[in-house]
């Protein structure tokens, strides 16, 4: 009897130590993932091409700059990240006020570093339909309705209807020179202009 139980003592050791090693290997590795996961996250691409114009492409830093104004809970500068379009700096900025007027600005805009963006209020008087210009009397080109347009020297109803599908289509004009983009309209026409509109 004590010879049997005896010969049958080192095998039971030998596995019992498989088993505690197999455990610790499991151990090691769970927190090895653990730790590629929380370290494997995607890095900020490095460079971005903008939606608008120049085509410029933003450096290494990994964020951009944009100025929220208007009928926002707390206007002000804020930091995001390269690829945020106009949802996140307006949810940056605390979400819209009850008077925003949602219906004048696109969410979905991918933004570009160094912008201003106003969300304007519902009935504010430099933006009401058919208005189109500012208290300088000048036309401004992200708020102007084709009457508007119009009205500007050697701007008719196909030009006035091109410069509103561009700003549908690209958001907001950033300078008068982004005119330059609207199928139709040279530096010539341009320089007619310039001094009669602003963004």
């Amino acid at each position: 009897m004590s010879d049997s139980s005896s010969a049958s003592t080192p095998p039971r050791r030998l596995r019992l130590g498989v088993g505690a090693a197999i455990v610790l290997a499991l151990v090691v590795l769970s927190a090895a993932v653990g730790l590629g996961l929380m370290r494997g996250q995607p890095a900020p691409a490095e460079s971005v091409t903008l939606p608008t114009g120049d085509q410029t492409e933003v450096g290494v830093s990994g964020e951009l700059y944009v100025h929220v104004l208007g009928a926002v809970a707390h206007p002000g500068l804020y930091v995001l990240d390269l690829d945020s379009r106009l949802v996140d700096a307006v949810a940056a900025a605390g979400g819209t006020t009850e008077t925003a007027d949602l219906a004048a600005i696109n969410l979905a805009r991918i933004l570009a570093d160094g912008e201003q963006i106003i969300v304007p209020s519902l009935g504010a008087p430099e933006e009401e339909p058919g208005a189109g210009t500012a208290q300088d009397d000048l036309v401004d080109l992200n708020n102007a309705d084709q009457a508007a347009l119009e009205a500007l020297p050697r701007i008719g109803p196909a030009l006035a209807e091109r410069i509103i599908s561009w700003r549908e289509e690209n958001g907001r004009f950033h300078s008068v020179d982004d005119l330059l983009s609207v199928p139709g309209i040279g530096e010539k026409l341009l320089a007619g202009i310039r001094d009669a509109v602003r963004v």
